[in-house]
């Protein structure tokens, strides 16, 4: 009897990926990989503004999800689990490497059919995020692009919720502060 696994919570999910049962078990994977893989890309994105390292970050997060399921998940919240690894991730690679702020075509998205002026925006935003301290650039992808709670940024960032607050309206301010002469360019 196949089952729809997309109708199982996150626990029921992680009871599975424990099981002693693989076909269960990889099901279960596939099921938290569908609903997380592109939050957690775009948190990697965001954060390295590296395709390439973006994607190799990705798929570590996953593999280590993997791996310590089985022996000591410490909690139900599944997201904020994944973004925790891939933060810690994204934190020993920058780390390791020293990063120079550079603006690569392939790092702005933007649709077929919007203005020049919004893809220039995006370039301009992407720019922004490279010129925040980490701490502000992370805690407002991870509220304005991957969409978390106050609380599961606190959680992630091992901080309180006010700070995370806090962090989130500094990055604000700062790119606002940062876009504003090219702002007033675009206007005119």
């Amino acid at each position: 009897m196949r089952h729809n696994f997309s109708t199982y919570t996150d626990e029921k999910l992680v009871f599975l990926l424990r099981s002693d049962k693989r076909e269960e078990s990889e099901i279960a994977f596939t099921e938290v990989y569908n609903r997380y893989s592109s939050k957690v890309h775009a948190y990697c994105l965001r954060i390295l503004n590296n395709n390439e390292q973006a994607e190799d970050i990705f798929q570590e997060v996953f593999i280590r999800f993997f791996q310590k399921i089985k022996s000591n998940y410490p909690d139900t919240n599944v997201p904020g689990y994944l973004i925790k690894i891939a933060r810690n991730l994204c934190l020993n690679y920058k780390r390791d490497k020293v990063n120079t702020i550079s603006i690569q075509e392939n790092d702005v998205y933007f649709e077929p059919g919007k203005s020049f002026e919004n893809s220039e925006l995006l370039d301009l935003i992407t720019t922004a995020l490279e010129l925040l301290d980490f701490e502000y650039k992370e805690a407002f992808v991870m509220r304005e692009y991957d969409g978390l709670s106050y609380n599961e940024i606190a959680e992630v960032t091992n901080t309180t919720v006010t700070n995370a607050k806090s962090r989130v309206f500094r990055a604000k301010q700062k790119i606002k502060e940062i876009l504003q002469p090219y702002l007033k360019d675009m206007a005119s």
